[in-house]
């Protein structure tokens, strides 16, 4: 890889990072507790609102994992090992990347 396409790369990276930790701030209120109140809520609208919490947990923790694998990627390209496969050492496609920078195997190894 050349410094011209760390840079790309690095910047991909940055904004996908800040899109996913701005979506997660923003969908907070949807993960805060369920109030259990029989008076003001019934129970299938209690239900209802228990498994969209639940839902919004779920999504939640999927960002924080594209978030790691972003941060690993950076990690990567620190160290001058970005775009190259963690398995076998070779090159992983560019359009491979470009589809989602954070993979780091080929799609050989990827296919196991």
């Amino acid at each position: 890889m050349t410094k011209h396409d760390d840079a790309y790369y690095t910047d991909k990276l940055t904004a996908l990072i800040a899109e996913l930790e701005g979506m997660d701030e923003a969908a907070e209120d949807s993960r805060s507790t369920v109030i259990l109140d029989q008076t003001s809520v019934g129970r299938l609208s209690r239900m209802d609102a228990m498994q969209q919490q639940a839902m919004a947990n779920a999504t939640s923790q999927r960002r924080q994992s594209e978030v790691i694998a972003a941060k690993a990627a950076l990690a990567r390209i620190a160290e001058g090992e970005f775009g190259y496969c963690m398995e076998c050492g070779e090159d992983i496609a560019p359009k491979r990347l470009d589809h989602n920078p954070t993979v780091a195997t080929c799609i050989t190894c990827a296919r196991g």
